[in-house]
């Protein structure tokens, strides 16, 4: 299975420099879609329900202090098969031209990420997991 990292590089090369943020929002809805779509997870890494939105922890840790990330020196495209670009790049289509703020809102409209953050208060820092079942459920209606 691909890594957080082999989909982060590849969402880097496909649409250039782009915020950290913004990088975070577009992994997790590839984790979702690829959870609807290829009935199964896109990567292993767990998805938490951050103040601002989900995030892999994995991949902040990478970038942490970085406002804007352009490359990804960590991961291989190599790792994902055809099932797993044609995800990211269909995530792309409908998400890549979005903000990050917009994202960011999006997410926070949405009962994977809510749910997840059940007892937080707003801006409460909260490394709750955000379940491949809920996020199953609630995009598989869509």
């Amino acid at each position: 299975m691909a890594s957080a990292h082999d989909v982060a590089k590849y969402i880097l090369e496909k649409q250039g420099s782009m915020t950290a943020m913004k990088l975070q929002k577009l992994l997790y809805y590839c984790q979702a879609w690829s959870l609807v779509w290829d009935e199964r997870p896109i990567f292993d890494e767990e998805i938490q329900a951050w103040a601002n939105g989900p995030v892999v922890y994995e991949i902040y840790d990478f970038h942490r202090g970085a406002f804007r990330v352009s490359s990804w020196p960590k991961g291989d495209v190599a790792n994902l098969d055809a099932a797993a670009r044609d995800t990211i790049d269909g995530v792309l289509t409908v998400y890549g031209n979005k903000t990050a703020q917009w994202l960011s809102d999006l997410t926070h409209q949405e009962a994977p990420w809510r749910d997840a953050r059940a007892g937080c208060s707003p801006g409460e820092s909260c490394s709750n997991a955000i379940q491949h079942a809920a996020m199953n459920e609630y995009y598989g209606s869509l």
